[in-house]
């Protein structure tokens, strides 16, 4: 029997915080003291079974989910940190690893930290270096340039990580709207169009290339108009336009989303206001409910989906990940957006698979679909050295290359995953046999990554 405590603090303060609630007012709802609930939150005491039941009834939880020691994530961060050059003569091993992680999970998260923090000056004193050479050649005497951040897109990832992707909030303020474009099917431009006109005045005009030149779209302030170049597809002018309209109608509510983030890097704010602005986007074209909905009835179908609700299939997997309302979530899934060379462009996860944070996907990932037609829907089982599985689904698009010309081959992949167990609910997993295990010797051997746990098997 394990007999460790179960220390749930942060989860249980970002849930709060999710809620918009005090300390004052959880205790309330749960019928403990708020001197008990602040123990707890800073892990100073450890979950009771009444405590997580109580937690589970007031707020529609998944408790086996949210009661997890998360030892996974917590050792797939420290195989991040052991796998740095810096490290080689230590000859950390796996196993160490996990004994790390179990005789103290708090001590584990802070040493992930510390090296987060190092990372991050490292890259800020590449940057101050290159800067002061180029005051150098230039004939300045400015000091050392050093940067506020140097991630802030990391900053905005971790932000929505701790958030789920979803936003009660946001969700709300869109679903009335959002009902007016369901069903539109080939008329949701038209209907588009016709709300920013209704509603504020604006028209969508599309413009030929030579005008926009490497812009997809602009809002014309003074002439009350949405420019849109006319490199676009159907499905990427409803997201145009769906972002300009949700930007018109709740500019004061991002913004108080903006600041109650807690980011203070003006590059980080900017960025998760224009993250808002394309969730909200998603919001209005895709209703949390209907989408929901006819996300059961299809078996997470992606090419019906995208069809049913007119939007791309790269904006249709960063919806799914967002089912996240308590009560009526969908399948836990994780989301990774990658280019060509590798590097992770987004990341998210609310199941067992930990995306790297520092370095790439393992190379024995057939990312790309090899064999796949171009910006299909790419099937495949992974299994990690641990034996968890997993089932994914690689969507390969193309990304729009300087003025507006699209590159001849995709350029980019979106995926989407779930464990095994639940791949029975989506119908692109029916071709995948997790019944059989792959061959003992290919399975077992590294491939010379330095954070595969294979390299000590």
């Amino acid at each position: 029997m394990d007999d460790r405590k179960i220390m749930v603090g942060q989860r249980v303060r970002r849930l709060r915080q999710r809620h918009g609630n005090t300390q004052a007012e959880m205790a309330a709802q749960l019928g403990i003291s708020t001197s008990y609930l602040n123990l707890i939150e800073r892990n100073q005491r450890p979950a009771t079974v009444q405590f997580l039941l109580r937690l589970g009834q007031t707020f529609d939880i998944d408790l086996v989910q949210f009661a997890g020691t998360d030892e996974g994530r917590v050792a797939a961060q420290l195989r991040e940190v052991f796998s740095d050059p810096i490290f080689v003569n230590a000859k950390i091993s796996a196993q160490d690893i996990e004994d790390i992680v179990a005789a103290s999970p708090l001590g584990s998260e802070a040493i992930f930290e510390l090296y987060k923090a190092y990372k991050d000056l490292a890259e800020r004193l590449i940057l101050g270096g290159a800067a002061a050479d180029q005051n150098k050649d230039s004939g300045s005497d400015g000091d050392l340039f050093i940067a506020n951040t140097s991630s802030p897109k990391e900053a905005v990832l971790d932000y929505f990580q701790a958030q789920e992707n979803y936003f009660s909030e946001l969700e709300s303020l869109t679903d009335e709207l959002g009902q007016l474009f369901l069903t539109k099917g080939i008329e949701l431009l038209a209907e588009l169009s016709n709300v920013l006109e209704v509603r504020h005045g604006i028209r969508v005009r599309v413009m030929p290339i030579e005008v926009m030149e490497d812009t997809l779209s602009r809002y014309d302030r003074h002439g009350r108009r949405i420019l849109l170049s006319e490199v676009l597809d159907a499905e990427e002018r409803v997201f145009h336009m769906a972002r300009q309209l949700a930007l018109l109608e709740w500019s004061d509510s991002i913004a108080d989303n903006v600041d109650k983030s807690g980011l203070r890097d003006p590059s980080s704010k900017r960025i998760l206001k224009e993250s808002l602005i394309d969730y909200m986007a998603r919001c209005l074209l895709m209703p949390y409910m209907a989408f929901q909905e006819s996300v059961k009835d299809l078996r997470y179908d992606f090419l019906l989906l995208s069809r049913r609700f007119g939007v791309s299939l790269e904006q249709l997997c960063y919806r799914l990940s967002s089912l996240q309302k308590p009560g009526s979530k969908g399948v836990p899934l994780f989301l990774l957006q990658i280019d060509s060379s590798g590097r992770i462009l987004h990341r998210f996860s609310v199941n067992k698979f930990h995306p790297p944070r520092f370095g790439g996907l393992c190379p024995r990932w057939n990312l790309y679909g090899l064999g796949a037609g171009s910006y299909s829907i790419f099937p495949s089982k992974v299994i990690m050295p641990n034996g968890l599985e997993f089932a994914s689904f690689s969507i390969r698009t193309s990304s729009l290359g300087a003025f507006g010309h699209r590159s001849s081959e995709p350029t980019l992949v979106t995926i989407v995953g779930c464990e095994a167990s639940q791949s029975r609910n989506f119908a692109n997993a029916d071709s995948l046999d997790f019944n059989s295990r792959p061959k003992e010797d290919g399975f077992k051997k590294a491939c010379g990554c330095p954070m595969c746990e294979l390299n000590n098997v």
